[in-house]
């Protein structure tokens, strides 16, 4: 399972796959690795969430960083690695969770709406940091905390995205985003799921020419 600033780098886009059923993880996963995801987040309030962080694992370790999202419980971290998961998102910044991670070999990502819980989560070790909710923090927000964090900090915004929103966020210093219910509703199919992601993963491509992007 590739690490998670190298699953990041090709399409810096995490296909958030709330209320995805275990049955349905193996087409849903293979409509987004054909579009070119690397990073697959499936949220514990979804059912079975273990099982269909296993199944997507299973089938796509090579190709893709599997992960959960939702995580607020640190005893949950070890249930995800377990299961084959490399990842560890949450909606808020819990060192707890983080520390967890960090001591179990799993990337983190926690969610973060202030500079004062940006840094908290670094000096905790977050991996990179969740900006969310993105419909709160604007580009402006983002380019705020670009010029104080650490250069290298991977930012992703999160919350409210679509293909015609990355532009700003990206030019603000956004490294990438983190989408839910524009790319995954459970009652669509993986054909509707494959034009979703290749929408999203087309907009990106269209932005690449920001040099630099993930190569700090």
């Amino acid at each position: 399972m590739p690490p998670f600033r190298d699953a990041l780098s090709p399409l810096p886009l995490v296909a958030i796959l709330r209320g995805l059923k275990p049955e349905n993880a193996e087409a849903i996963g293979g409509a987004l690795v054909e579009a070119g995801f690397r990073i697959i987040e499936v949220p514990l309030n979804s059912p079975c969430p273990f099982e269909s962080i296993e199944r997507l694992a299973k089938a796509f370790a090579r190709q893709a960083l599997i992960g959960a999202g939702t995580v607020l419980d640190p005893d949950d971290v070890g249930r995800v690695r377990d299961a084959g998961g490399g990842l560890i998102v949450m909606p808020h910044s819990d060192p707890a969770v983080i520390a967890r991670s960090t001591e179990l070999g799993l990337a983190c990502t926690p969610g973060v709406a202030t500079p004062n819980e940006a840094f908290a989560a670094l000096k905790s070790g977050a991996t990179g940091l969740k900006m969310f909710p993105a419909e709160n923090l604007p580009p402006v927000v983002v380019k705020a905390w670009r010029a104080v964090l650490p250069p290298d900090t991977i930012l992703l915004a999160v919350g409210g995205i679509k293909p015609d929103t990355m532009k700003p966020y990206v030019e603000a210093g956004a490294d990438g985003f983190g989408l839910g219910s524009a790319l995954f509703s459970p009652s669509a199919s993986p054909a509707e799921v494959r034009e979703s992601a290749r929408r999203f993963a087309e907009a990106w491509q269209s932005l690449r020419a920001r040099s630099g992007m993930l190569t700090k």
